[in-house]
């Protein structure tokens, strides 16, 4: 076998095994965070999702207490010709 066969065929090894490494740390990695996201999402930091509703509902009547409703414009006399 030439010389620059076997240091093709490492090469190509040693670049297959470094995507693998690249892999399996971006999969490791990207665990941690989901696990983390995770925690944040069902920690008891937040309000329970009926607790959210209730507010929700209360502030809707306030919100249309709030719009203004205009009246319409009375027509301009019109010009006589």
């Amino acid at each position: 076998m030439k010389n620059s066969t076997f240091a093709a065929i490492l090469m190509f090894l040693a670049a297959a095994v470094g995507g693998l490494v690249a892999a399996a740390l971006y999969l490791r990695r990207r665990e941690k965070e989901l696990d983390e996201y995770e925690q944040l999402l069902f920690s008891e930091d937040f309000k329970d999702e009926d607790e959210y509703d209730e507010d929700e509902e209360a502030a809707e009547p306030q919100e249309e207490a709030e719009e203004v409703v205009e009246a319409p414009i009375a027509d301009a006399p019109a010009d006589k010709e």
